[in-house]
């Protein structure tokens, strides 16, 4: 597989994503969404097999991304069925996520310090904003366990751009955003009940997948080692 090939690859997955977004905007299938979703697991394992056959140092941060990937196919999928499984599912595709970026820049507490500063506004939001109506405490717990899940592999894709400015690492921190920022729509729209947000939820949510998928395309061309 040459880097022409792929790169023609994940144009046409991209392609096929946003297409699958619009068109699950317009029509709510859930098999659309599921299709869609299976996009981006596919492109990130083309992504792989790219990265595994040219002999990346970056394999594990690969390997451990597809595996976060396959999960937030599942919690999108679940989701709609049973929304604290699909919750959870998202959650531990986010864990699997944040380990994939300590393999780009090993674990330190400094990266705790950038998942804290998102993590305590977005609680503050959950908790003290009166348009949310979680019909229960349980589904309020479920809600700040998730913000502190995804501020912290937010907050971990930052801290890894300000240790090393690179391309990579710019896609990753883009990804993690649109995701945070897709979640807090999907919020405002099952829990606030708000138009628009919705359709904002939806059209953040894939680009942000794509990018997550297309990073281990690009970690192939970052052969620093870790640090």
């Amino acid at each position: 597989m040459n880097k022409k090939l792929i790169i023609i690859l994940n144009c046409i997955l991209l392609a096929l994503i946003l297409a699958g977004d619009v068109l699950y905007i317009v029509f709510g299938d859930l098999w659309l969404k599921g299709l869609t979703s299976a996009f981006f697991v596919l492109l990130g394992v083309i992504n792989l097999i790219y990265a595994i056959k040219n002999k990346s140092n970056k394999q594990k941060f690969s390997i451990i991304l597809v595996i976060g990937l396959i999960f937030a196919m599942l919690g999108d999928i679940i989701l709609n069925i049973h929304f604290i499984s699909g919750a959870i599912l998202f959650a531990v595709g986010h864990v699997f996520f944040f380990m994939s970026y300590c393999f780009l820049q090993k674990f330190s507490w400094k990266d705790l310090l950038f998942g804290a500063i998102i993590f305590i506004p977005s609680v503050l939001v959950i908790t003290l904003v009166p348009i949310f109506d979680f019909g229960g405490v349980l589904m309020e717990i479920v809600c700040v366990m998730y913000a502190l899940i995804i501020s912290l592999m937010v907050g971990k894709a930052i801290s890894n751009l300000i240790r090393e400015r690179n391309l990579l690492n710019l896609i990753i921190v883009l990804g993690s955003v649109l995701f945070f920022f897709s979640d807090l729509m999907l919020l405002l729209d099952v829990f606030g009940n708000l138009p628009v947000v919705g359709i904002l939820c939806l059209a953040t949510y894939y680009p942000a997948e794509f990018l997550l998928a297309h990073s281990i395309f690009r970690s192939v061309g970052e052969n620093h080692d870790t640090k």
